[in-house]
Protein backbone atom coordinates (compact mmCIF):
# COMPACT_ATOMS: atom_id res chain seq x y z
CA UNK A 1 0.00 0.00 0.00
CA UNK A 2 2.77 2.38 0.83
CA UNK A 3 4.77 1.67 -2.17
CA UNK A 4 1.33 2.08 -4.32
CA UNK A 5 1.17 5.32 -2.53
CA UNK A 6 4.67 6.74 -3.54
CA UNK A 7 4.50 5.76 -6.76
CA UNK A 8 1.31 7.67 -7.12
CA UNK A 9 3.04 10.80 -6.02
CA UNK A 10 5.99 10.05 -8.15
CA UNK A 11 4.03 10.29 -10.65
CA UNK A 12 2.02 13.10 -9.74
CA UNK A 13 4.85 15.42 -9.13
CA UNK A 14 6.73 14.03 -12.66
CA UNK A 15 3.51 15.45 -14.42
CA UNK A 16 3.03 18.58 -12.59
CA UNK A 17 6.87 19.29 -13.50
CA UNK A 18 6.48 18.64 -17.07
CA UNK A 19 3.12 20.89 -17.16
CA UNK A 20 5.00 23.73 -15.85
CA UNK A 21 7.66 23.46 -18.63
CA UNK A 22 6.97 25.13 -21.89
CA UNK A 23 8.78 25.42 -25.01
CA UNK A 24 10.54 28.44 -26.10
CA UNK A 25 11.54 28.77 -30.06
CA UNK A 26 14.00 31.29 -30.77
CA UNK A 27 14.92 32.87 -33.95
CA UNK A 28 18.40 34.24 -34.52
CA UNK A 29 20.49 35.84 -36.92
CA UNK A 30 23.15 33.10 -38.28
CA UNK A 31 26.76 35.39 -39.38
CA UNK A 32 27.99 34.43 -35.97
CA UNK A 33 27.52 31.22 -33.80
CA UNK A 34 23.91 30.63 -34.41
CA UNK A 35 22.66 27.58 -36.64
CA UNK A 36 19.82 28.42 -36.71
CA UNK A 37 16.50 28.28 -34.92
CA UNK A 38 16.58 26.93 -31.07
CA UNK A 39 14.11 25.35 -28.49
CA UNK A 40 14.69 25.91 -25.12
CA UNK A 41 12.75 24.88 -22.14
CA UNK A 42 11.34 27.78 -19.74
CA UNK A 43 10.06 26.67 -16.13
CA UNK A 44 6.70 28.67 -15.85
CA UNK A 45 7.02 28.44 -12.10
CA UNK A 46 10.48 29.42 -11.36
CA UNK A 47 11.26 31.08 -14.66
CA UNK A 48 14.26 29.41 -15.43
CA UNK A 49 16.00 28.67 -18.84
CA UNK A 50 17.27 24.81 -19.65
CA UNK A 51 18.11 22.86 -22.58
CA UNK A 52 18.75 25.05 -25.34
CA UNK A 53 19.25 22.90 -28.54
CA UNK A 54 19.63 23.58 -32.13
CA UNK A 55 16.01 22.30 -33.73
CA UNK A 56 16.67 23.95 -37.15
CA UNK A 57 19.27 24.90 -39.35
CA UNK A 58 18.25 27.71 -41.53
CA UNK A 59 19.78 30.99 -42.97
CA UNK A 60 19.23 33.90 -40.59
CA UNK A 61 15.50 33.13 -39.23
CA UNK A 62 15.20 35.74 -37.25
CA UNK A 63 11.56 36.28 -36.82
CA UNK A 64 9.36 32.73 -36.67
CA UNK A 65 5.83 32.25 -35.89
CA UNK A 66 3.56 29.55 -35.14
CA UNK A 67 0.52 27.96 -36.87
CA UNK A 68 -2.70 28.47 -34.57
CA UNK A 69 -3.09 25.16 -33.93
CA UNK A 70 0.88 25.48 -33.12
CA UNK A 71 1.45 22.01 -35.22
CA UNK A 72 3.94 24.36 -37.84
CA UNK A 73 6.46 27.05 -37.39
CA UNK A 74 7.15 29.64 -40.16
CA UNK A 75 10.26 31.20 -40.52
CA UNK A 76 11.65 33.92 -42.53
CA UNK A 77 15.02 33.92 -43.90
CA UNK A 78 16.58 37.52 -43.93
CA UNK A 79 18.78 38.01 -46.72
CA UNK A 80 19.00 39.66 -49.92
CA UNK A 81 17.29 37.43 -51.57
CA UNK A 82 14.60 36.39 -49.11
CA UNK A 83 13.02 33.20 -48.01
CA UNK A 84 10.00 31.97 -45.84
CA UNK A 85 10.25 28.55 -44.46
CA UNK A 86 7.88 26.16 -42.78
CA UNK A 87 8.47 23.40 -40.46
CA UNK A 88 6.31 20.67 -38.55
CA UNK A 89 6.39 20.81 -34.93
CA UNK A 90 7.83 17.16 -33.94
CA UNK A 91 6.33 15.31 -30.93
CA UNK A 92 10.11 15.70 -28.84
CA UNK A 93 10.06 19.79 -30.07
CA UNK A 94 12.39 19.28 -33.08
CA UNK A 95 11.53 21.10 -36.85
CA UNK A 96 10.98 19.49 -39.24
CA UNK A 97 11.41 21.05 -42.86
CA UNK A 98 8.44 21.07 -45.03
CA UNK A 99 9.32 23.79 -47.88
CA UNK A 100 10.83 26.96 -48.60
CA UNK A 101 9.65 29.93 -50.65
CA UNK A 102 10.69 33.66 -52.30
CA UNK A 103 9.92 36.04 -49.98
CA UNK A 104 9.80 38.29 -53.37
CA UNK A 105 11.61 41.25 -51.54
CA UNK A 106 15.02 41.50 -50.01
CA UNK A 107 15.48 41.45 -45.63
CA UNK A 108 11.63 39.84 -44.40
CA UNK A 109 11.98 40.86 -41.04
CA UNK A 110 8.44 39.63 -40.27
CA UNK A 111 5.83 36.95 -40.56
CA UNK A 112 2.02 36.59 -39.52
CA UNK A 113 -0.44 33.90 -39.76
CA UNK A 114 -4.70 34.52 -39.86
CA UNK A 115 -6.60 32.49 -37.19
CA UNK A 116 -7.72 30.25 -39.58
CA UNK A 117 -4.31 29.35 -41.05
CA UNK A 118 -4.70 30.21 -44.05
CA UNK A 119 -2.78 32.96 -44.85
CA UNK A 120 0.02 34.21 -44.08
CA UNK A 121 1.72 37.82 -44.46
CA UNK A 122 5.47 38.65 -44.98
CA UNK A 123 6.50 42.14 -44.47
CA UNK A 124 9.97 42.78 -46.46
CA UNK A 125 11.69 45.46 -45.08
CA UNK A 126 14.36 46.54 -48.08
CA UNK A 127 12.12 45.16 -50.82
CA UNK A 128 8.86 47.69 -49.28
CA UNK A 129 6.13 45.26 -49.82
CA UNK A 130 4.09 43.07 -48.08
CA UNK A 131 3.33 39.44 -49.41
CA UNK A 132 0.59 36.91 -49.02
CA UNK A 133 0.93 32.96 -48.76
CA UNK A 134 -1.91 30.28 -49.13
CA UNK A 135 -1.58 27.65 -46.61
CA UNK A 136 -2.13 24.26 -47.30
CA UNK A 137 -3.26 22.03 -45.33
CA UNK A 138 -0.03 19.70 -44.28
CA UNK A 139 1.53 23.21 -43.72
CA UNK A 140 3.67 23.55 -46.63
CA UNK A 141 3.30 26.89 -48.17
CA UNK A 142 1.96 27.71 -51.71
CA UNK A 143 3.23 30.70 -53.91
CA UNK A 144 2.32 33.98 -53.60
CA UNK A 145 -1.57 34.97 -53.61
CA UNK A 146 -0.94 38.63 -54.01
CA UNK A 147 2.32 41.15 -53.32
CA UNK A 148 1.71 44.86 -52.79
CA UNK A 149 4.17 47.22 -53.45
CA UNK A 150 4.63 50.25 -51.14
CA UNK A 151 7.26 51.84 -52.55
CA UNK A 152 6.62 55.15 -54.51
CA UNK A 153 8.63 57.52 -56.77
CA UNK A 154 9.27 59.95 -53.80
CA UNK A 155 9.15 57.46 -50.91
CA UNK A 156 11.11 54.23 -50.24
CA UNK A 157 9.33 51.69 -48.45
CA UNK A 158 10.52 49.54 -45.34
CA UNK A 159 7.83 47.60 -44.20
CA UNK A 160 8.34 46.08 -40.84
CA UNK A 161 5.29 44.05 -39.66
CA UNK A 162 1.87 43.00 -40.20
CA UNK A 163 -1.18 41.54 -38.51
CA UNK A 164 -4.47 39.81 -39.55
CA UNK A 165 -7.38 41.20 -37.28
CA UNK A 166 -11.13 40.01 -38.86
CA UNK A 167 -11.23 40.73 -42.17
CA UNK A 168 -8.39 43.26 -41.60
CA UNK A 169 -4.86 43.15 -41.93
CA UNK A 170 -2.59 46.26 -41.14
CA UNK A 171 1.24 46.89 -41.87
CA UNK A 172 3.33 49.00 -40.29
CA UNK A 173 5.91 50.68 -42.79
CA UNK A 174 8.61 52.27 -41.33
CA UNK A 175 10.05 53.98 -44.53
CA UNK A 176 6.55 55.56 -45.52
CA UNK A 177 5.56 56.51 -41.78
CA UNK A 178 2.53 55.49 -41.62
CA UNK A 179 0.36 51.86 -40.92
CA UNK A 180 -1.19 50.79 -44.25
CA UNK A 181 -5.07 48.48 -43.95
CA UNK A 182 -6.39 46.02 -46.05
CA UNK A 183 -9.24 44.45 -46.05
CA UNK A 184 -10.92 40.80 -47.45
CA UNK A 185 -14.60 39.96 -48.26
CA UNK A 186 -13.80 36.22 -49.03
CA UNK A 187 -10.79 35.28 -47.01
CA UNK A 188 -8.87 34.50 -50.15
CA UNK A 189 -7.70 38.10 -51.38
CA UNK A 190 -6.93 42.06 -49.89
CA UNK A 191 -7.55 45.52 -51.57
CA UNK A 192 -6.01 48.51 -49.99
CA UNK A 193 -8.78 50.23 -47.90
CA UNK A 194 -6.02 53.18 -46.47
CA UNK A 195 -2.69 53.82 -46.54
CA UNK A 196 -2.48 55.33 -43.21
CA UNK A 197 -4.83 54.62 -40.34
CA UNK A 198 -3.96 57.84 -38.76
CA UNK A 199 -1.58 60.70 -39.04
CA UNK A 200 1.59 59.65 -37.87
CA UNK A 201 4.49 62.16 -36.20
CA UNK A 202 7.10 62.97 -38.69
CA UNK A 203 9.71 60.64 -38.90
CA UNK A 204 8.16 58.59 -36.12
CA UNK A 205 9.24 55.29 -38.21
CA UNK A 206 6.34 52.48 -37.08
CA UNK A 207 7.89 49.33 -36.60
CA UNK A 208 5.72 47.06 -34.80
CA UNK A 209 2.49 47.46 -32.91
CA UNK A 210 -0.46 45.88 -30.86
CA UNK A 211 -4.79 46.10 -30.97
CA UNK A 212 -6.74 44.76 -28.22
CA UNK A 213 -8.66 42.05 -28.12
CA UNK A 214 -11.44 44.13 -29.02
CA UNK A 215 -9.88 45.95 -32.01
CA UNK A 216 -10.78 48.73 -30.17
CA UNK A 217 -7.23 49.93 -29.65
CA UNK A 218 -4.12 50.37 -30.89
CA UNK A 219 -0.30 50.85 -29.94
CA UNK A 220 2.70 51.25 -32.30
CA UNK A 221 6.41 51.74 -31.24
CA UNK A 222 7.99 53.63 -33.26
CA UNK A 223 11.40 53.13 -34.28
CA UNK A 224 12.74 56.20 -35.17
CA UNK A 225 11.60 58.78 -32.39
CA UNK A 226 11.80 56.63 -29.42
CA UNK A 227 7.71 56.78 -29.08
CA UNK A 228 4.26 54.88 -28.51
CA UNK A 229 1.50 56.03 -30.60
CA UNK A 230 -1.87 55.31 -29.20
CA UNK A 231 -5.02 55.80 -30.88
CA UNK A 232 -8.79 53.84 -30.53
CA UNK A 233 -11.44 53.26 -33.37
CA UNK A 234 -13.92 55.72 -34.10
CA UNK A 235 -16.57 54.23 -36.16
CA UNK A 236 -14.31 53.08 -39.18
CA UNK A 237 -11.27 54.57 -38.51
CA UNK A 238 -8.76 55.37 -35.44
CA UNK A 239 -8.23 58.76 -33.97
CA UNK A 240 -5.07 59.76 -31.53
CA UNK A 241 -4.98 59.66 -28.27
CA UNK A 242 -1.48 60.58 -27.61
CA UNK A 243 2.51 59.85 -28.19
CA UNK A 244 4.53 58.67 -25.09
CA UNK A 245 8.29 58.51 -24.97
CA UNK A 246 9.57 55.14 -24.31
CA UNK A 247 12.91 56.92 -23.23
CA UNK A 248 13.83 57.85 -19.52
CA UNK A 249 14.04 61.69 -18.91
CA UNK A 250 17.59 60.93 -17.82
CA UNK A 251 18.68 59.57 -20.78
CA UNK A 252 19.97 61.51 -23.59
CA UNK A 253 22.01 58.70 -26.64
CA UNK A 254 20.54 57.47 -29.41
CA UNK A 255 17.71 55.03 -29.48
CA UNK A 256 16.19 52.78 -31.59
CA UNK A 257 12.92 51.49 -30.54
CA UNK A 258 12.01 47.65 -31.56
CA UNK A 259 9.22 45.33 -29.76
CA UNK A 260 5.71 46.01 -28.39
CA UNK A 261 3.44 43.80 -26.19
CA UNK A 262 0.10 43.83 -23.45
CA UNK A 263 -0.22 42.04 -20.76
CA UNK A 264 -2.96 39.58 -20.68
CA UNK A 265 -5.35 41.38 -19.27
CA UNK A 266 -4.29 44.58 -21.34
CA UNK A 267 -3.95 46.49 -18.22
CA UNK A 268 -0.02 46.76 -18.70
CA UNK A 269 1.95 47.82 -22.15
CA UNK A 270 5.92 46.99 -22.82
CA UNK A 271 8.53 48.61 -25.34
CA UNK A 272 11.99 47.95 -25.83
CA UNK A 273 14.71 50.24 -26.30
CA UNK A 274 17.58 49.67 -28.30
CA UNK A 275 20.26 51.64 -27.14
CA UNK A 276 19.09 52.90 -23.67
CA UNK A 277 18.24 49.05 -23.81
CA UNK A 278 15.65 48.92 -21.87
CA UNK A 279 12.49 47.72 -21.56
CA UNK A 280 9.54 50.80 -20.91
CA UNK A 281 6.80 49.75 -18.59
CA UNK A 282 3.11 51.65 -19.45
CA UNK A 283 -0.17 51.58 -17.27
CA UNK A 284 -2.93 51.33 -19.74
CA UNK A 285 -6.54 52.57 -18.88
CA UNK A 286 -8.35 49.66 -20.28
CA UNK A 287 -11.22 52.72 -20.71
CA UNK A 288 -9.96 55.85 -22.50
CA UNK A 289 -6.74 53.86 -23.67
CA UNK A 290 -4.55 56.22 -22.27
CA UNK A 291 -0.87 55.02 -20.98
CA UNK A 292 1.02 56.64 -18.40
CA UNK A 293 4.43 55.58 -17.98
CA UNK A 294 5.72 53.99 -14.84
CA UNK A 295 9.41 52.07 -15.31
CA UNK A 296 12.09 51.96 -17.56
CA UNK A 297 13.75 48.47 -16.54
CA UNK A 298 17.28 47.87 -17.87
CA UNK A 299 17.23 44.57 -20.15
CA UNK A 300 20.62 43.45 -18.79
CA UNK A 301 22.07 42.79 -22.49
CA UNK A 302 22.82 45.11 -25.14
CA UNK A 303 20.02 45.79 -27.83
CA UNK A 304 16.59 44.04 -27.25
CA UNK A 305 15.26 43.33 -30.69
CA UNK A 306 12.63 41.13 -29.44
CA UNK A 307 10.87 39.90 -26.10
CA UNK A 308 7.86 37.97 -24.94
CA UNK A 309 5.64 37.32 -22.01
CA UNK A 310 5.31 33.44 -21.23
CA UNK A 311 2.29 31.79 -20.91
CA UNK A 312 1.19 32.60 -17.80
CA UNK A 313 2.07 35.98 -17.78
CA UNK A 314 3.87 35.93 -14.95
CA UNK A 315 7.72 36.33 -16.59
CA UNK A 316 9.02 38.39 -19.80
CA UNK A 317 11.70 37.38 -21.78
CA UNK A 318 14.15 40.06 -23.51
CA UNK A 319 16.51 38.58 -26.76
CA UNK A 320 19.12 41.01 -26.88
CA UNK A 321 21.00 40.33 -29.63
CA UNK A 322 24.19 42.10 -29.20
CA UNK A 323 25.13 40.87 -26.01
CA UNK A 324 24.09 37.07 -26.91
CA UNK A 325 21.93 36.55 -24.00
CA UNK A 326 18.21 35.93 -22.85
CA UNK A 327 17.00 38.00 -19.77
CA UNK A 328 14.36 36.96 -17.74
CA UNK A 329 12.37 38.92 -15.32
CA UNK A 330 9.65 38.43 -13.14
CA UNK A 331 6.22 40.28 -13.70
CA UNK A 332 4.25 42.27 -10.53
CA UNK A 333 0.77 41.22 -12.47
CA UNK A 334 -1.04 43.67 -9.99
CA UNK A 335 1.55 46.66 -11.02
CA UNK A 336 2.67 45.53 -14.15
CA UNK A 337 6.73 46.55 -13.18
CA UNK A 338 9.58 44.18 -13.25
CA UNK A 339 12.56 42.59 -11.28
CA UNK A 340 15.34 41.28 -13.24
CA UNK A 341 15.74 37.11 -12.33
CA UNK A 342 18.46 36.16 -14.34
CA UNK A 343 20.26 36.13 -17.61
CA UNK A 344 21.49 33.08 -19.65
CA UNK A 345 23.39 32.42 -22.76
CA UNK A 346 22.38 32.11 -26.43
CA UNK A 347 23.82 32.74 -30.18
CA UNK A 348 22.27 36.21 -32.11
CA UNK A 349 18.85 36.12 -30.15
CA UNK A 350 16.47 37.96 -32.13
CA UNK A 351 13.12 36.36 -31.67
CA UNK A 352 11.12 34.52 -29.06
CA UNK A 353 8.30 32.35 -29.26
CA UNK A 354 6.21 30.69 -26.93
Amino acid sequence: MKLKFLLLILTLLLFNCKNQMAPLYVGTYTSGESEGIYKIDFNTKTGEINNLLIVAKTKNPSFITYAPNKKYVYAVGEDDNGTLSSFKIEKNGELTFINRVKSFGGAPCHVSVNTMGTKLAVSNYVGGNLVLYDINNDGSLSDASQIFNHNTTNEKSHAHSAQFYKNDLYVADLGRNSVFEYQTNDNKSYTLKTEAILDTEKNAGPRHFVLTNNGQFIYIINELNSTITAAKRVNDAFELIHNKSTLSEEYTGKNACADIHLSKDERFLYGSNRGENSIAVFERNTETGEITKMQNMSTHGDWPRNFSLDPTGNFLLVANKKSNNISVFKVDTNTGKLSFLKDYKAPTPVCLLF
